[in-house]
């Protein structure tokens, strides 16, 4: 018998290769996101995440980050409105920041790039191996910056086919961020089990030593162009490259 009743995996260096993310991904939107902003523009979905994005980028402003460039919706023409987008976009990505804002403008370009071919995910074989063996016994959930969409069109547009059946729930950084414990407790709290149920796999420590914070069992997981682990975590935690060895 397994020791856990839940599964939560993260993606990025987890399930799917690092390369795919920042090499495909990431690419995608900076070089589709003025022209995608240009012809969708009139789309209602496109204008909730202008006026996020432009929300973001006015606090920003105001906190006094340099690169952040203030957007006036009332004030600025639909194409001063653009570029300042393009912007703010471009210097988020480059800072790789994990805010919703930015999360859900990606999650809906990648939607389209899914839908018509232009993309596909990319998940490590044992991973799928390993989740196909664990839907018979427990529950998978995902745990990932990424925003919901982005996470089921990842899993639901794989280069292994459509594998969200597997896929009980989603978690992104709307429950919290995944390197404070208390994400992790909302988390077990909303599914309705015991921390100690269930099993975190991260490739990330700071989300690992949070996740143990929160009483969740952990797994590193080590993959091809992860950063290099500490010795602290070699020493703490468990590790894996291959996620059919915790069977």
């Amino acid at each position: 018998m397994l020791g856990y009743d839940i599964v939560l995996l993260d993606i990025e260096g987890t399930t799917t290769p690092i390369s795919f993310v920042h090499e495909v991904l990431f690419p995608y939107i900076l070089d589709n996101v003025d022209r995608f902003l240009e012809t969708k523009w009139q789309d209602p979905v496109v204008q909730e995440h202008v006026r996020a994005i432009a929300d973001q980028a006015n606090k920003d402003t105001q906190a006094g980050i340099a690169h952040a460039i203030p957007i006036d919706l009332e004030i600025d023409t639909p194409e001063e409105i653009r570029r300042k987008l393009v912007a703010n976009v471009n210097w988020q990505m480059k800072a790789d920041r994990k805010i919703a804002a930015l999360k859900g403008l990606q999650g809906y370009m990648w939607r389209f790039g899914y839908t018509n071919g232009q993309l596909q995910g990319v998940m490590f074989d044992d991973a799928v191996q390993a989740i196909k063996k664990w839907s018979t016994d427990c529950k998978i959930y995902i745990y990932s910056s990424g925003s919901v969409e982005a996470q089921k069109l990842i899993f639901g547009y794989s280069d292994h086919g459509d594998l969200l059946s597997y896929i009980s729930g989603h978690y992104d950084t709307n429950i919290g961020s995944k390197q404070e414990s208390q994400s992790y407790t909302k988390i077990a709290e909303d599914i309705g089990i015991s921390p100690n149920r269930i099993m975190f796999i991260s490739d990330n420590e700071n989300e690992i030593r949070a996740a143990d914070q929160a009483g969740f069992q952990t797994v590193v997981s080590v993959r091809p162009g992860n950063l290099a682990l500490t010795e602290t975590t070699k020493k703490n935690y468990r590790l894996t490259s291959d996620f059919m060895e915790l069977f």
